[in-house]
């Protein structure tokens, strides 16, 4: 059977001599793994077309076992984000949680749009650091972690003083602090922040610029919850690590006026 679908290279692994084996999210079909024949030879018309993050359509035969990519029709080669050596890393970081959090031929809700929208917001220069973290709070569904973000997780109040709860994964109102010890206070900006990054879909926030203090405590919160509850571990978050510890590995750009506390 042959399918004409549009989709994003999440993964592209050489096979062989001349071949490739190309993971990719589509809008129509969720994730799919192919073999594209001869996408290591420069001259293929498979070459470009194959690159990770590239957005196109893609003509896919398919039957049993893995499929073929009969040829492929770029859209968007995302070329700021190969080459901006931070954009490549948060853009890296975000395909691969995508990747290890689906299963090909399953389409989780919305992934196909999170994933180009993402993508889209680093490519046109918006802060990869922010667009990773709501990739990262917006697919814990998907990895099938729910946190209580609209009330207390233990009696339901919506006003009052909170804290977020690993242990209950959710807010608890001041009345329920003494639940768990280990709690993690808030401020109203802070909760404010954790509910838009994982109910408000990024292309409707803008150009959102967050201290980096801001980003670090998000980022802590999030990650603390995919390793606790996920357990998944990416190679691409050990380089993002080592970038935190080296910046000077960074080209000096212009910073806009940051928001947060």
């Amino acid at each position: 059977m042959l399918n004409k679908w549009e989709g994003i290279i999440l993964k592209s692994m050489p096979y062989g001599e001349s071949n490739k084996i190309v993971t990719l999210y589509t809008r129509e079909a969720g994730k799919m793994t192919a073999m594209a024949r001869g996408a290591k030879k420069p001259a293929s018309r498979l070459a470009a077309v194959t690159q990770t993050f590239t957005y196109g359509y893609y003509l896919l035969r398919s039957g049993r076992g893995m499929g073929t990519l009969e040829q492929g029709e770029p859209i968007d080669s995302m070329r700021h984000i190969r080459e901006d050596l931070e954009a490549t890393a948060y853009a890296s970081y975000i395909v691969e949680l995508i990747d290890r959090l689906t299963e090909d031929h399953g389409q989780g809700p919305n992934v196909f749009g999170l994933l180009y929208e993402a993508l889209h917001a680093i490519n046109e220069q918006y802060d990869p650091e922010a667009i990773a973290l709501f990739v990262e709070w917006k697919m814990l569904p998907v990895a099938g972690v729910h946190p209580v973000l609209h009330q207390c997780a233990n009696c339901g109040a919506t006003e009052g003083e909170f804290a977020f709860s690993f242990q209950e994964i959710g807010f608890l109102c001041h009345r329920c602090f003494q639940i768990d010890p280990y709690l993690v206070r808030i401020t109203p900006t802070q909760l404010r922040l954790i509910r838009t990054f994982f109910t408000v879909p990024i292309q409707q926030v803008g150009s959102l610029n967050l201290k980096k203090p801001t980003k670090q405590f998000m980022k802590k919160i999030v990650r603390t919850i995919y390793d606790e509850q996920v357990g998944v571990r990416l190679k691409s978050r050990s380089f993002l690590d080592q970038l935190e510890r080296t910046p000077e590995l960074l080209p000096q750009k212009e910073k806009p006026e940051e928001q947060g506390e």
